[in-house]
Order: C-alpha cells, then sequence, then structure tokens
C-alpha cells in the first residue's frame, strides 16, 4: 500500500496544481475500450497508467482492493487462486475495473447482480482540487453513485474495493434454441425470473435463429460430459459454436466450460467484430485462416487495431438498453435500417437513481423496484462516408429515445448537450461537480460525444490521417500498430487460459 499511497499523492499534487490555476486536464489511462477517437492533445493530462496491481485479496471478507487500471484477466486470475471470483467480468479481458466503475459494465450476471458498479464496495477518489477521499454507501454516497458512469468527469478512481463470490471449477453452460425475435426476448426475460441461473444472455444471428445461453456455477463435471474451451487457436469461436450447435438442433444441449473460459468467451473475435477483419480485407473466413491469424483476434489486438485504421469512423459499436416491451420493434427498425447480424442481448438490473447509466422510470407492482431492461449489441459496419454515418446514428439515437431506450455512453455519441441533458437530472449532476470541486474536469456530455469538428479538423491537417480513409492503407497501418504494441503477447502468457489453468473452485 506504501506504494499506491505515493503514486496516489503524486497524482493529487499534479490535480492541485491544475487547479489552482484554474486550467482543464484530462486523464492518460494507458489504454481504452471506448470507439470514440482521441482527438485531443496529451498536453495537461495527468497519467495514471501506473495504477494497475491488485492490492489484496481478503478470503474472509470476499473482497478484492484494486487499482483502477487493473485489466479484467488479471483480477480474475488474483483471486480464483483463492477460491473467488468478482460477481460481474467484463467479458472483455483488457477493460479495466476502473473503466467498469466510471463507465457501464453489464454482461451476463448483471440480471442477477446490476452493473459492474453494484458490486463495489468503495472507492477512494481525488477530487478536482486535488483532495483525496473515499466514497460509499457508508460515507459521500452521492459521489460514489454518481461517480459510477460519468466516466471520470467527477474525480479520478484510484483505488476500489470490489466484492467477490465462490468460485467454482465450471459453468454449466445450456444452449437454448430460439426461432424468433420475440421468442428471444421472451425466453431471456423468464430465464432471468429463475434463481438458480448466474449467467443469462443471448445471440440473435437472424430473424429466425437465435440462442440464449444459461449458466450455473458447478464443481460437478459428469463422467459423460466433454469439457470445452474457447481460448485457445485450436479452439473454436465461441459464437460461432452455439450458432452450429443449435442450428438444426430444437432441443437445449449442455456443455461445461472452465469457469475463467466462460468469463473470457467472447475474447477471441470480439464476439464476432473480428469477422468484420476478414470481410474488409476480402480475406477467406475460415476455421484454418483464423487459426493461423489467431494472434490478430484477441480483443486487446482488435481495439489497437481498430483505433490505429481510423475505422471506428465507419464502424457502428453500439451496446443500447430498451425496456422490453420495446425491444422486439427496435430489433425490427435496426434490421431495416442497418441489417446488421449477428445482435447480443444482455439483461439488466437498474441502478439506482438517479444515474448515468442506461435507465427508465417504471417500476414493478411493488412501485420501488425499477423493472430490468434487455441490452441489445449493435457491432458492424455503417455508412463508408462520414456524413452517412454520422447521419445514421443520429436515426439511431433518436429512435432509441422513441422506444424508451438509452445507449452505453463508451460509444460514438452525437447527442446535443441540451438533448444529452433531457435523459439524465442536469441539475443533480451539476450539483455534484460544484460540491466536490469537478468543474475544472471535462464534463460528461464534453467527453462523451463525439467532436466533428476537431475529427475533420484532425484528418485535413495530417495527410497521415487523410490516407487512412482509403482501401486497404488504413486497415494495414492498423496490423502494424496492433503488432508493435506488443498486446497479442499478453494473451500468450495469460495463465488462465493454459490447458491446466490456474487453480479454480475450491
Amino acid at each position: 500500500m506504501k506504494n499506491h499511497k505515493q503514486a496516489v499523492e503524486k497524482i493529487a499534487a499534479s490535480v492541485q496544481h491544475y487547479f489552482k490555476r484554474r486550467e482543464p486536464f484530462r486523464i492518460f489511462h494507458g489504454s481504452t475500450n471506448s470507439t470514440r477517437e482521441t482527438t485531443h492533445r496529451r498536453q495537461n493530462t495527468i497519467d495514471i497508467s501506473a495504477l494497475s496491481h491488485v492490492l489484496q485479496v481478503n478470503t474472509q471478507s470476499k473482497t478484492a482492493l484494486v487499482e483502477p487500471n487493473v485489466p479484467m484477466d488479471r483480477l480474475v486470475e488474483a483471486t480464483i487462486k483463492h477460491g473467488l471470483i468478482p460477481p460481474v467480468v467484463m467479458e472483455f479481458p483488457g477493460i479495466t475495473a476502473g473503466g467498469g466503475y466510471a463507465g457501464t459494465g453489464g454482461e451476463s450476471s448483471s440480471f442477477k447482480y446490476g452493473y459492474f458498479n453494484e458490486t463495489v464496495n468503495s472507492v477512494e477518489i481525488v477530487l478536482g482540487n486535488g483532495d483525496i477521499i473515499t466514497a460509499s454507501n457508508k460515507e459521500n454516497q452521492d459521489l460514489f453513485r454518481g461517480a459510477s458512469g460519468a466516466v471520470g468527469s467527477l474525480g479520478i478512481t484510484t483505488l476500489l474495493e470490489i466484492q467477490l463470490i465462490q468460485a467454482k471449477k465450471y459453468v454449466k453452460a445450456t444452449y437454448h434454441s430460439v426461432r424468433s425475435i420475440r421468442e428471444a426476448i421472451e425466453r431471456v426475460k423468464e430465464e432471468t425470473l429463475n434463481p438458480e441461473l448466474d449467467y443469462v444472455d443471448g445471440v440473435l444471428f437472424s430473424k429466425e435463429h437465435g440462442v440464449v445461453v444459461t449458466g450455473c456455477l458447478t464443481d460437478d463435471l459428469p463422467d459423460t460430459a466433454q469439457v470445452q474451451r474457447f481460448s485457445d487457436a485450436n479452439d473454436p469461436w465461441y459464437y460461432l459454436h452455439i450458432k452450429e450447435k443449435t442450428l438444426w438442433n430444437v432441443e437445449p444441449i449442455t456443455e461445461y466450460i472452465p469457469l475463467a473460459e466462460y468469463l473470457f468467451r467472447y475474447d477471441r473475435g470480439g464476439f464476432w467484430v473480428g469477422a468484420s477483419a476478414f470481410e474488409y480485407f476480402k480475406f477467406p473466413f475460415n476455421q484454418v485462416t483464423r487459426r493461423w491469424l489467431d494472434d490478430f483476434l484477441h480483443t486487446r489486438m482488435l481495439y489497437k487495431a481498430l483505433h490505429a485504421s481510423g475505422q471506428s469512423r465507419n464502424y457502428i459499436v453500439q451496446d443500447l438498453a430498451l425496456p422490453y416491451s420495446t425491444v422486439e420493434e427496435f430489433i425490427d427498425y435496426t434490421t431495416k435500417s442497418f441489417d446488421i447480424w449477428p445482435l447480443w442481448l444482455c439483461p439488466l438490473r437498474q441502478t439506482h437513481l438517479p444515474t448515468l447509466h442506461p435507465h427508465f422510470h417504471e417500476t414493478e407492482a411493488n412501485s420501488q423496484t425499477l423493472k430490468p431492461m434487455l441490452n441489445v449489441g449493435l457491432w458492424g459496419f455503417g455508412p463508408g462516408q462520414n456524413h452517412k454515418f454520422v447521419a445514421k446514428n443520429r436515426e439511431l439515437e433518436c429512435k432509441l429515445r422513441e422506444l424508451q431506450g438509452m445507449k452505453w455512453l463508451y460509444a460514438h455519441t452525437y447527442y446535443e448537450e441540451d438533448e444529452f441533458w433531457d435523459m439524465f437530472d442536469r441539475q443533480w449532476y451539476e450539483g455534484l461537480r460544484k460540491k466536490y470541486n469537478a468543474e475544472t474536469l471535462p464534463s460528461v456530455w464534453h467527453k462523451v460525444r463525439v467532436d466533428l469538428d476537431a475529427q475533420r479538423q484532425a484528418i485535413d491537417s495530417s495527410w497521415g490521417s487523410w490516407a487512412l480513409q482509403f482501401w486497404p492503407v488504413g486497415g494495414l497501418w492498423g496490423i502494424r500498430k496492433a503488432i508493435e504494441s506488443g498486446e497479442y503477447l499478453i494473451a500468450r502468457k495469460s495463465t488462465w487460459r493454459t490447458r491446466d489453468g490456474p487453480s479454480q473452485g475450491r
């Protein structure tokens, strides 16, 4: 903790320096899982990338003390050795604990536990004036709840205490084939009411074929069961595997997946976004080519290539949460307007209000519990011309609001400022910024919006940025920068994906 304290004091001193000069500043985390382009310069930037350690795993209290830049795979590796795991684990290994708290993290266990922030007991935060405080449900509760989802606009998170639950060796995963959008939605909702389940999500491959996947933690492996893995180059991609298993089989199919393999099952291929790289390069997409190019097809490498290539300017990556009652209409709309398949379905338990997370104001019969939402993951190529891409995103935002839905703020966001604040409680948020001296930090709207003028200026002022628009220059440059990052080595060395794996369960 001594090194942590010294690092935080140094960060706080830098913040205090900018505060006294009334100068705005930005935070450098060292990695990102946002798909927005970074157009600002590195001046007035505070580097917190060194805060990347799991400081403690307490088996008695079932908690972990974690610095904000600890990615999910390192967190799972640290806790699973003690027979424990976080209740909500973001399914991309590189997503960080701080990103899950300050952003929105909802995964297949979120129907049960809520967003990732609901599993955080407390956070240490450096305020906009350099003060270091702790926020939890017992102290500074308004900040604790407000900073969750505020993307760092209320202060710098420097430490989190995260809840842990008992780990088991396997997830008993059952694949339920569905043959319509409505059946998929109804089946997901029905399965979330089953208290014996630990995980629920779904994939729609088309209007006529989908899979709802339910999972239970277990140490029991039947003698006749085979263990299915997804992390090795010779293993299938998860989404292709469940598609093949259920294409002609209407009966439920059960498999046993090692726990960490289940948690990061979408890493290879980045759900199915990795298939778009083959489409972009007009390269054959089959088991042989996927195995050959495996190093490039893990999510860390895909994010590096996406940003470096400039392809995020015309690639739709959106998570969109809606009431169950409007999801079918929304998918009908995306089918006609985007024709992007597959789609991810993830049930979500709502968080406390007011909030900057996706939400809608409708309660259950008890008039207290907010009704759950269903997230739709829409990821695929959009229009190639920038003005058409922007128009399509604006159309999507309008349709989403019409159907009482909200997008996650990690992705392209084009709302005008007044429009943005029509969806959130501005008075509450501005009150927190004033109370906790955060007014010199960029606001949440300034952080999440796509600055089209800055984007155009960056392209016009650099021949390199201009050249990335042309095929295959952008893609080749993205590959080069991804290789130079060396992040493919992280996946190679991850202990959770070894054949024997780390100690799992008890």
